[in-house]
């Protein structure tokens, strides 16, 4: 089982000490060597079972540690940090479990060396954790992390044989049934989306088998085509990035004239609507003008006849360049003197004055 800082004999610092050793450097201690001992025998021997006894019974649990008391092998208890004791001469045995510690477990990769230039490795065998077939089918390269905390350390030491194999099991199996469910394009482009995804269904599944372990994050890392087909994915992804280009440009032009023409039709519309309505009340004014000529003319025919005569006349003689009188009796047409072009000199005239 995967347990921290595990001490096998239930000896805090490396395991129990040698026994004869212990009354060898006793005697020399207190003289206890030849038959003038000072002291008996038994002396020495209760004095080394006394620091057996002490050495075995305490022991002290790390900062960020949750420690196991395990009875013959049989969980006993959980203690917090600090000073502790337990049943001495292996009767209890404690493991000492890192529960704050955040453990990161790699796919597809392996860090090398941490630090400001992270160095990495990849190689064949790490490369089959992240060959994955995308629901489009095409086989892409993920490489992911998965971050974790050891939440309960009963269950992570009792209830799974090897939880960082199954962790990494269960998250191989959890990544290549999202990333097989939608294309290539949309794992690119939603990665927040299926790193979602993941730690929900991932969870679910540690809780289901009761390992103990909190997930804390599932982080797509590189979401890259095999180098085998790469070149050929990045015609195909240039190939779309211009299918898009293009489909934006027209898209451009289509709003810039559509809306143009629309305008101008409107404008037109417009126009034909204001000269029909500008026509239309002409007609009725001409009408209503009509009709009220019409009432004077048959309350007083002749003077009417006479109005409109003179009216027609003083419209269209200003217009008229020259005049003439035409006598029935006369032969010939004879002109009025250029009575109207002597008008406008004197008008003219007067104006230069």
């Amino acid at each position: 089982m995967q347990w921290d800082n595990q001490n096998k004999g239930g000896w805090d610092r490396g395991g129990p000490p040698d026994l004869m050793d212990l009354v060898s450097k006793a005697k020399k201690r207190f003289g206890g060597t030849g038959k003038g001992g000072r002291y008996p025998l038994l002396i020495v021997v209760v004095f080394v079972l006394a620091i057996i006894l002490l050495w075995t019974a305490v022991f002290t649990v790390p900062t960020g540690h949750q420690g196991i008391i395990l009875q013959f092998g049989r969980y006993s208890r959980i203690v917090g940090e600090g000073l502790h004791f337990k049943i001495p001469f292996g009767v209890e045995k404690v493991h000492k479990i890192f529960t704050s510690q955040v453990v990161t477990e790699s796919f597809g990769f392996r860090t090398v060396r941490p630090g400001i230039r992270t160095e990495y490795q990849k190689t064949r065998l790490m490369e089959r954790e992240s060959l994955v077939l995308t629901g489009d089918l095409n086989v892409i390269d993920v490489e992911w992390i998965v971050q974790f905390r050891r939440e309960d350390p009963r269950k992570y030491i009792f209830n799974v044989r090897d939880p960082i194999k199954a962790l990494r099991d269960i998250s191989e199996s959890v990544i290549r049934r999202i990333v097989g469910n939608w294309s290539f394009d949309y794992v690119l482009q939603n990665r927040e989306a299926v790193n979602k995804m993941a730690q929900e269904d991932l969870q679910s599944i540690l809780d289901e088998y009761e390992t103990g372990i909190r997930v804390v994050n599932v982080k797509l890392q590189n979401v890259l085509p095999p180098d085998p087909v790469k070149g050929a994915f990045n015609e195909v992804n240039e190939a779309q990035q211009e299918k898009e280009r293009l489909i934006n440009q027209a898209q451009e032009t289509y709003n810039r004239q559509i809306p143009k023409a629309k305008g101008t039709a409107e404008r037109t519309i417009n126009g034909a609507r204001g000269f029909a309505l500008e026509r239309v009340n002409r007609a009725k004014g001409d009408v209503a003008r009509f009709v009220a000529v019409l009432k004077e003319y048959r309350n007083a025919k002749q003077v009417t006849k006479r109005r409109l005569y003179l009216e027609a006349f003083q419209k269209i003689l200003p217009n008229a360049n020259q005049i003439y009188i035409i006598d029935s009796d006369q032969k010939s047409v004879l002109p009025l003197l250029q009575l109207n072009q002597q008008v406008r000199r004197e008008g003219e005239g007067g104006e230069t004055q």
